[in-house]
């Protein structure tokens, strides 16, 4: 059985996107730091209120056409075989 909790959570979360995004649309990622690296990714990370939130987020993400390479909550220990 799942446990919903009924306050929102509020979570760290790192998004990793193909291609580099010019800093001027920092503002529109809800706060998130973004860094671009030389091998043509851009990296989001930051707190966010809840799952809602980090929806939004995604969509803006999608609405820019923008490739998805990554989704991760800080606390969520990945398997070796599943980290970047």
């Amino acid at each position: 059985m799942i446990n919903r909790q009924k306050q929102p959570r509020k979570a760290v979360y790192h998004i990793l996107l193909e291609g580099n995004l010019d800093a001027k649309w920092a503002d529109w990622f809800d706060g998130l730091a973004m860094a671009a690296s030389g091998g043509g990714k851009t990296y989001l990370s930051g707190e966010l209120a809840d799952q809602a939130a980090l929806h939004g987020v995604l969509d803006k993400i999608n609405n820019l056409g923008l490739v998805l390479l990554l989704v991760a909550r800080e606390d969520i220990c990945l398997p070796l075989e599943f980290r970047p």
